[in-house]
C-alpha cells in the first residue's frame, strides 16, 4: 500500500493555459479536412490510417504496458516483463542492481487500442532515508496499434546514477503512467539497489 505522501508527489505538472481537446474516433480522425497539410502530417504522426488496428475486444484497457528496461551501454538491458501475471505485484520484493555513477536510460514497451491516447506521461518518485526525487518524462499520443507497428517503444532521456558511500544502498520507487485526462494506466512499486559495481 503507498503512503498518502508518495500519491501526492506523483500528481503530473501542467502547463499554465493548457485544455485538453475534445475526443473524437480514429473514423472521425481520418475523416477530418484531408486538404490541410499540417492536419495531415499530425495524423500521419500518429499513425492514423497506416493499416489495420489490432484491439482486442475483451480488453477494455486503452494502454498495456508491455515491458519496461533499463538500458547501459556495453551491458544487456535489465528487462522488467509486465506483462505476465503477478509481474507489477512482485517488483517491489525483486530489486535490480545499478552501479553507482552509471550512466543509464529507461525504455518503455506498450500498446495502445481502441482510441488515440492522448498525451501520456510517466511519473516516478524515488525514496531513500525520508529524501525523495521525481522525475516527469513525456511519453508522448499515440493511435491504437496497427499490424504494421504492434508496439510503441518510448526511450527516456539519459540519467546517471548517484555516487559515492552515501549514495549506496536501497531506494524504494513509485511510477505510474497517466494521460492528459488524468486516467491512471499503470502504478506500481518497485525498488533498486545502488552497489559499487553490477
Amino acid at each position: 500500500m503507498s503512503h498518502p505522501a508518495a500519491e501526492d508527489e506523483l500528481v503530473p505538472e501542467t502547463t499554465e493555459g493548457f485544455k485538453v481537446s475534445e475526443k473524437k474516433t480514429i473514423d472521425e480522425y481520418q475523416k477530418l479536412d484531408q486538404n490541410d497539410e499540417s492536419l495531415r502530417k499530425w495524423k500521419e504522426s500518429l499513425g492514423i490510417g497506416s493499416g489495420k488496428t489490432i484491439s482486442d475486444p475483451n480488453d477494455p484497457r486503452k494502454v498495456i504496458i508491455l515491458s519496461l528496461a533499463l538500458e547501459t551501454e556495453g551491458r544487456p538491458d535489465i528487462l522488467i516483463d509486465l506483462s505476465q501475471p503477478g509481474a507489477v505485484e512482485s517488483l517491489k520484493d525483486k530489486p535490480f542492481t545499478i552501479k553507482e555513477g552509471a550512466t543509464f536510460r529507461m525504455k518503455a514497451t506498450f500498446r495502445v487500442q481502441h482510441q488515440i491516447l492522448s498525451g501520456m506521461k510517466y511519473l516516478q518518485v524515488v525514496k531513500r532515508l525520508g529524501v525523495s526525487h521525481k522525475l516527469q518524462e513525456m511519453i508522448g499520443s499515440y493511435s491504437p496499434n496497427t499490424e504494421d507497428r504492434p508496439v510503441h517503444e518510448k526511450k527516456f532521456e539519459h540519467e546517471t546514477a548517484p555516487s559515492g558511500m552515501v549514495a549506496r544502498g536501497h531506494y524504494n520507487a513509485v511510477s505510474k503512467f497517466i494521460d492528459d485526462d488524468n486516467q491512471t494506466h499503470l502504478k506500481f512499486e518497485w525498488s533498486f539497489d545502488i552497489k559499487k559495481d553490477w
